[in-house]
């Protein structure tokens, strides 16, 4: 019985722990631009593909 209030307590701790790192994050405005990184992420895969395709092309024109 013991170890199951442990396990009570211990997930209320850490739920508790969880609620205040989202608060503090929330505070410091650490979600204001979400939407940012995936479009970075886009474009950067965009821009890679375009790089090998021009270098791709520049090769057969050498040849």
């Amino acid at each position: 019985m013991t170890l199951t209030w442990i396990a009570i307590i211990a997930s209320l701790f850490m739920g508790a722990g969880a609620a205040f790192i989202y608060i503090f994050a929330v505070k410091q405005d650490y979600f204001r631009d979400i939407e940012d990184a995936k479009y970075q992420v886009f474009w950067s895969d965009i821009e890679d593909l375009v790089d090998s395709a021009e270098e791709e092309l520049k090769d057969e024109r050498e040849r």
